[in-house]
């Protein structure tokens, strides 16, 4: 078993070592367009699902609670979290179309919509995104694998460099907190 673990934590130092080579120049880009998006007064929508479901709510909440600094509560809205629209647009449009619609609704230009999937082909993230990319949004993706076709709709697709759900999910909590912190230092 204490081979298991260490094994579990020396892949896991590794796809960071690989996302901080090959993600930190494109990270340094999306850090700085959240920052502008939410001086300008424009806010940040996200959504994912499952345990990306979840990172999009965490993110959220380091936006509208705090981070490492007090500040004033930032304009973020997590797209997983309201049953009643989700089984309702479920139900009444597809599941495809559960991000897609609540875009539509509450995305305005030059808000920051991003799209989690770690394999970047999940179809409701893709729709969203295409919806957010229609409103003329900023447009990010948090994936992993290839990036999926999330690379063709995405202004900024952060690809975690692994193929295991787990290890990109772990980055893509890593890299949200990152965009917090920057985020916090922007309006400090």
């Amino acid at each position: 078993m204490i081979e298991q673990i260490k094994g579990v934590f020396a892949d896991h130092a590794e796809v960071v070592r690989k996302s901080e080579e090959e993600l930190s120049e494109k990270l340094i880009e999306v850090c700085n367009i959240i920052s502008n998006c939410i001086t300008a007064g424009k806010k940040v929508l996200l959504f994912g699902n499952g345990g990306s479901a979840s990172d999009a709510q965490h993110i959220a909440a380091e936006f509208v609670g705090r981070f490492l600094a007090e500040r004033r509560a930032l304009p973020a809205i997590a797209l997983t979290t309201d049953t009643s629209a989700l089984t309702a647009i479920a139900n009444d449009y597809g599941y495809e179309m559960v991000f897609s619609r609540q875009v539509e609704a509450l995305a305005n230009k030059d808000d920051v919509v991003i799209g989690i999937s770690t394999s970047g082909n999940s179809q409701n993230v893709l729709e969203g995104l295409k919806a957010a990319s229609q409103l003329e949004c900023k447009v990010i993706g948090f994936s992993g694998n290839s990036g999926g076709k999330m690379n063709d709709i995405c202004e900024f697709n952060l690809v975690v460099p692994s193929n295991v759900t787990a290890r990109i999910q772990e980055v893509h909590i890593l890299l949200g907190h990152i965009i917090c912190m920057s985020v916090d230092k922007s309006l400090i």
